[in-house]
């Protein structure tokens, strides 16, 4: 597939801070990518570099295989819709619209109506006084209306009650089958979007701990519960990333995928297997991650 953003090396520090250590992966055109991780990981960070506003500390960021910062060839052809996203104070959602009609050469009015009217948005009244929201709804009728060749999505539901979630869910994947482009979808609601992304980027602490298709983070792990003893004895020689007991019950969530001969000696054990969501393996993992880097801590 064709690349079109190649990340190397990149680091950003703030002081004494470093929001994103020494970062490497590419996104390949005309893919949705859930972009995840916990509050302070430096996603945020990440897509601002990506977007030309925020500047790397050391490392190489190439969009479309060009240096994005000041280049008019890359950037209206990146869309970044982020929830502290300013607006003048006198601006009311048409000024909003009007001026990324100008800016995005793909910008699509009729999509942009349709929405206005499903989100049911005030236009007559100054986004500063919208609710979270509609401000909310503003941004993503932006990121969904630019058809952006790349779209940055940073925590776009926020304030967005279900039925509104679900309205941004359904018209961006109706609208990018129509007109594919690559989608960076930013969100803690991980289950909840696990069906619209293809490939997984998960962050944490600054550094990437997943780059991985959805097709291959399916069944990479399984939580095995049932008699503490028979539990422990199956998952001898497996990668353990949580355990969790009640009485003579434990649960352990191992990685790695089960084949027949392990389903036989579940069932010849008594124990249950149950698959890990999306958003279970990488709370798992990311807490796993952490208690090595602090087991490692102690050991130094």
């Amino acid at each position: 597939m064709t690349s079109v953003i190649e990340v190397e090396h990149l680091t950003k520090r703030y002081g004494d801070t470093v929001a994103v250590d020494d970062v490497g992966f590419t996104v390949e055109k005309d893919v949705i990518y859930g972009l995840l991780g916990r509050n302070g990981a430096g996603k945020t960070t990440v897509m601002s570099i990506l977007t030309a506003q925020n500047f790397a500390t050391t490392g190489d960021v190439r969009v479309f295989g060009e240096h994005p910062y000041e280049n008019a060839r890359v950037l209206p052809r990146m869309c970044f819709v982020r929830e502290s996203q300013r607006y003048p104070d006198d601006a009311k959602p048409p000024h909003a619209f009007a001026t990324a009609r100008l800016f995005f050469p793909n910008w699509n009015q009729e999509l942009c109506d349709q929405l206005v009217a499903e989100f049911q948005l005030p236009m007559n009244r100054r986004i500063k006084k919208l609710s979270r929201g509609q401000l909310s709804a503003v941004g993503v009728i932006i990121g969904v209306a630019s058809r952006a060749e790349i779209t940055f999505f940073d925590e776009p539901y926020l304030g967005l009650d279900a039925v509104a979630r679900q309205i941004f869910y359904d018209r961006l994947l109706a609208d990018y089958a129509e007109y594919p482009r690559t989608i960076v979808l930013s969100s803690h609601l991980i289950d909840e979007v696990a069906n619209l992304i293809e490939r997984v980027l998960v962050i944490d602490q600054g550094r990437i701990v997943m780059d991985e298709t959805t097709d291959e983070v399916r069944g990479r792990a399984a939580t095995i519960v049932g008699e503490a003893a028979a539990v422990e004895d199956f998952v001898a020689g497996r990668e353990v990333i949580h355990r969790e007991s009640l009485g003579r019950v434990t649960s352990v969530t191992v990685l790695g995928p089960l084949d027949d001969g392990d389903r036989r000696r579940l069932a010849a054990s008594g124990l249950d297997a149950t698959p890990v969501s999306l958003q279970q393996l990488i709370v798992r993992m990311t807490q796993h991650a952490a208690e090595t880097r602090r087991e490692e801590g102690v050991l130094r």
